[in-house]
């Protein structure tokens, strides 16, 4: 065949060579995105280690109300109430916001609530005129961190490509223990193992450098969250008003709550969700009391010990995260459990403080891939434009039955004078939540559409 002017003979390798192709920037915001939304992970963590978990719970139950046991009971109660407070609340605003459709000025107002109640906690002194102080602002504080994780974990399913679900899930639980360490190594260095706290600018009177902890968390909380705010895409906003985004938010609940009943499979997740996650929010809130109180733990020993268990947790976390994309979610939380519950029990029966050391710090891989499993999970069932409302009911399940864990510790604890009995409780919520999820199908395939009779809840306004 004749060539025609102006064309060139290219030679074949030149040919079949692909051009080189530009770079996508797209595809750089998209992963700066995710990374600063795992970041987020890192920036709250530090709230739940050393404010609910190792220092702050310590030093309210032994400085502030003055009798561990006692003080470990009073805290798990707050700890209930507040998880009420944020069962009732969550799906209602995670729907509105789903009408919406940002999330992100949601995120933004609970954090600062959460930072600022945060800081507050500084005024607590170690008396016992300050026990409604502290225990008003952890409420505040708590319903606040919560209530924002619930529009944290709705970003997942909506910014993760469904085959990283697990991974990316997974990669921010890793970060958090991470950051959980960061923070908690910055405050023993600085402050509780200084020989002059903060450069001498902190003093030891009125345990000022062990409160001086609570402005540490609420700067790193601050500072490490606002990547997600400007780099982490965010959902169109709906040009609706906020009459009718709550209108129709409300509606869409309502007929969420009476379809839901009908998905047998979805209500035995949440509660098998809500059960072990129940058990590991009871872990968390009175771990440091528990060691400190069974085995004489001082302030620094339960930091260090803090420090070597989110590490393993960090680790866990990071490497079950591609476990989760490769076998599913619903495999990963059921190993995660069995080694939950199979060291558990074998904890309980020691005495030995080493022995205890190197068991706990075994149980902390299984804690992180239980979590992470449970939100890519919720992330996979989850319809498409309902994530804030799912997860919002995610909260709901987990929430509704929050009191369950620290009530069962706090009586058990309060019966047997031993809060040995009341760890006990921790380990019967892992078996029962693991029993039950044995019983829920794995999820498959892309994440289902919205169901048709809420689409039309909707339309009808209910």
């Amino acid at each position: 065949m004749a060539q025609s002017p102006g064309a060139s003979i290219q030679d074949p390798a030149e040919q079949d060579a692909a051009p080189p192709q530009a770079p996508d920037p797209e595809r750089g915001r998209r992963r700066l995105g995710l990374a600063a939304w795992c970041l987020y992970d890192w920036a709250n963590s530090a709230f739940n280690t050393v404010i609910g978990t190792f220092i702050f719970s310590v030093y309210f139950a032994r400085g502030i109300y003055g009798d561990e046991t006692a003080g470990a009971a009073l805290w798990g109660y707050a700890l209930g109430a507040a998880g009420l407070t944020v069962a009732i609340l969550s799906p209602i605003l995670g729907s509105i916001a789903d009408r919406g459709g940002r999330r992100k000025p949601w995120l933004f107002s609970f954090m600062m609530i959460t930072v600022i109640a945060t800081a507050l906690l500084y005024f607590a002194r170690p008396d016992a005129s300050f026990v409604v102080y502290a225990l008003a602002l952890m409420i505040i504080a708590s319903i606040a961190f919560e209530l924002g994780t619930v529009f944290y974990n709705s970003m997942l399913p909506t910014i993760a490509p469904p085959h990283m679900t697990g991974r990316i899930s997974g990669w921010g639980w890793g970060m958090g223990y991470m950051g959980g360490l960061g923070a908690l190594a910055l405050c023993l260095v600085l402050l509780v193992q200084a020989e002059e706290p903060f450069f001498g600018l902190v003093g030891t009177d009125d345990a000022q450098n062990v409160r001086a902890t609570v402005l540490v968390v609420a700067a790193w909380f601050f500072l490490f969250s606002l990547p997600l705010f400007f780099l982490t895409p965010d959902t169109k906003a709906s040009p609706a008003p906020w009459r009718e985004h709550v209108s129709r938010g409300l509606a869409v609940l309502w007929n969420t709550l009476k379809q839901i009943r009908h998905q047998g499979h979805l209500v035995r997740f949440l509660i098998a969700s809500a059960l072990y996650r129940d058990g590991l929010s009871t872990l968390f809130a009175v771990g440091g009391l528990y060691a400190a109180g069974t085995f004489g733990m001082s302030f620094d020993q339960i930091l260090i010990f803090a420090i070597g268990l989110n590490v393993t947790a960090g680790l866990g976390a990071a490497s079950f995260a591609f476990v989760d994309d490769r076998i599913g979610p619903k495999a990963t939380i059921l190993i995660a459990l069995a080694g939950l519950i199979g060291l558990g029990v074998t904890i309980l029966m020691v005495d030995d403080i080493t022995t205890f050391i190197v068991l706990a710090l075994g149980l902390g891989i299984f804690v992180g891939p239980a979590q992470a499993a449970g939100r890519s999970m919720m992330a996979r069932l989850t319809p498409q434009a309902m994530e804030s409302e799912m997860f919002g009911l995610y909260a709901l399940a987990g929430k509704s039955i929050s009191f369950l864990g620290p009530v069962l510790y706090a009586t058990a604890t309060t019966l047997f004078d031993s809060q040995r009995a009341g760890m006990a409780t921790i380990v019967l919520v892992w078996t029962a939540g693991a029993l039950l999820l044995a019983t829920v199908p794995a999820p498959k395939g892309p994440r289902p559409e919205a169901p048709k009779a809420v689409v039309t809840g909707v339309a009808n306004g209910g």
